[in-house]
């Protein structure tokens, strides 16, 4: 039976077990389980030339002192989509926040108004000072929705606020990054759905402090032709998500985007950030699919 089938089979009791963790850690202890499912072994990432990451909303039930433990046994370096409130706990643990979230407006309410712009940055600022404290690198933004708004008009409205916070980014030595999502199934009318938008949004930024998420679920869905994109116009790509489309759940052969390939095109464009894993698990062992997932992505 290969590693994939197996981890496919774990009970709840059996996913805790395979990254190492009893009972008593989940609660705050720090014993680890002596035995391993047959063709499990650990730390999960061997290769190491993807720098791997978690998004911990996607596990409903697990909080964050729980990813802990699992992320350092599986090999994770980052547990993201996190607030400032969170980075003591990752930092004494040797992980990293390699997205933080929080922006004032959220996703719908981004950029492309300029009435929005003096409070995302207030915001923004206070997420760049708490990532320069702990040596973070990224803070994730968003477009807003267009609601009648004209793409150019779009760009053009995004870039004046950016420009008047990204000189901060800049003394501070974090990056800036807007998050591509599609507007056909989960975001409607959100504007930043095409990685050429995002890209001149780039442009008429003109930072190297502000670049792009490239979620490969999202952009499956927008414009295909993933490894395509992601070899021409990695230079604008901060960080990348993952996510099995139709559904965005596990990343396996029960969906369409071939993400050892995916990621090797990633490595072979000197991409040094972060691959977080933003898929939803939609099997009861959600930390087996993680394990799985991590294990694909380590190309």
């Amino acid at each position: 039976m290969n590693q994939t089938s197996n981890l496919n089979r774990l009970s709840r009791r059996g996913l805790l077990a395979a990254v190492g963790i009893t009972a008593a850690s989940a609660m705050g202890g720090a014993a680890f389980a002596a035995d391993l499912p047959a063709g499990v072994t650990m730390p999960v990432v061997k290769n190491g030339r993807i720098n791997q990451s978690v998004c911990l909303w996607c596990y409903s039930g697990i909080k964050l002192d729980e990813m802990i433990p699992v992320a350092k046994k599986i090999g994770l370096k980052s547990i993201e989509l996190q607030e400032p409130k969170a980075f003591p706990a990752l930092k004494e643990a040797g992980l990293v926040c390699a997205m933080t979230s929080g922006v004032a407006g959220g996703i719908t309410k981004g950029f492309n108004r300029r009435e929005n712009h003096e409070k995302i940055n207030d915001t923004l600022k206070k997420l760049a000072d708490a990532n320069a404290e702990f040596s973070f690198p990224n803070v994730i933004c968003f477009s807003g929705n267009r609601e009648g708004q004209d793409d150019a008009e779009g760009i053009k409205i995004c870039a004046e606020g950016i420009k008047k916070v990204i000189g901060y980014f800049e003394q501070k030595k974090v990056n800036l990054v807007m998050e591509l999502l599609n507007s056909r199934v989960d975001h409607k009318d959100y504007q930043c759905d095409k990685s050429a938008w995002g890209v001149e949004l780039c442009k008429a930024v003109g930072s190297e402090n502000f670049k792009l998420l490239f979620d490969i679920y999202h952009m499956q869905i927008m414009e295909g032709d993933i490894m395509r994109s992601i070899k021409t116009n990695g230079q604008y790509f901060a960080h990348y998500h993952t996510g099995g489309n139709p559904g965005r759940h596990e990343i396996d052969e029960t969906q369409e985007i071939n993400y050892p390939a995916v990621m090797k095109a990633i490595v072979e464009t000197g991409y040094k950030g972060y691959v977080a894993q933003e898929f939803v698990p939609a099997r009861k062992d959600k930390i087996a699919s993680l394990v799985q997932a991590v294990t694909i992505c380590d190309v």
